[in-house]
């Protein structure tokens, strides 16, 4: 495909000692305890460790000063692009929001979503991109060596607060453009999450390289509505958990609900 071939990964073999994962969690430590950030950035440091990647941890607020008007997950984008400055020969970047722990340390990246072969059998096709009814669908025929960007749903819509980049030209491209002053300025009800489903849906280089993964396989739920249990809702041995009620910024709430998360060995069943 055109897209395809005008943006390109630059081939080459990486440098000796180069993480193929970069995690990139923006950490917001504003009237949270001293515990709880340590049990954040423990747990991406405990499962990168495990794996040989390397982890981005910066500080909301290095962000924050350059957006003083408008909402804090914005920080995700220039994030991840000061992530790909750094570790420029990286294959895969994956975004994990501060909300989100990881609970099975065993699962690579690799093996659980990017590879080819089992990012093909994961794929979601031809679905509305933007649940329930968006008239713009995923393609039916992509392969996995196509996709640059990895991303969920929930029953809202896009879930943004975790995905997974690849490395090139293209992805600096999706983050600049997601990041446009237009959408940052425009009133978009849920800000860089709305503008998202708005570039994916709206600009075909941006859904000719987008891959859909059911949720449980990368951002299960601690809770969720009456009959989503199956679709959305952690269970025992699934890889990341996340607390959507913490995006709301009632903080001592989050720490509570997160709090006996905080070991994977100690969740039985919640």
């Amino acid at each position: 495909m055109l897209f395809s071939r005008i943006f390109s990964s630059s081939p080459g073999r990486p440098p000796p000692g180069t993480p193929e994962v970069v995690l990139v969690t923006v950490i917001d430590d504003h009237g949270y305890s001293q515990e709880h950030i340590h049990q954040i950035k423990k747990n991406r440091e405990d499962y990168a460790r495990r794996h040989g990647y390397a982890i981005f941890l910066p500080a909301k607020a290095d962000y924050s000063r350059h957006f003083q008007s408008i909402p804090g997950g914005w920080t995700c984008i220039p994030a991840m692009r000061n992530a790909m400055a750094l570790f420029p020969h990286s294959q895969f970047f994956f975004f994990l929001g501060q909300n989100a722990l990881i609970m099975n340390l065993d699962i690579s990246l690799d093996s659980h979503i990017t590879s080819r072969e089992r990012l093909e059998s994961l794929m979601l096709r031809d679905i509305p991109v933007v649940p329930p009814d968006s008239v713009i669908k995923t393609f039916a025929h992509q392969k996995g060596d196509e996709v640059d960007l990895i991303l969920t749903q929930d029953q809202d819509g896009l879930a943004q607060r975790v995905f997974i980049l690849r490395q090139g030209e293209w992805a600096r491209f999706f983050l600049d453009t997601w990041l446009d002053p237009l959408f940052r300025s425009y009133n978009f009800q849920k800000a860089e999450a709305h503008a998202l489903e708005h570039i994916v849906q709206w600009h075909p280089t941006i859904l000719t390289k987008l891959a859909l993964v059911p949720q449980r396989i990368m951002s299960s739920y601690n809770a969720v509505p009456s009959g989503q249990e199956n679709d959305a809702r952690f269970q025992d041995g699934d890889f990341i958990v996340r607390f959507p009620k913490c995006d709301s910024g009632r903080i001592g709430e989050c720490e509570a609900i997160m709090k006996p998360w905080y070991s994977p060995q100690n969740v039985e069943e919640q």
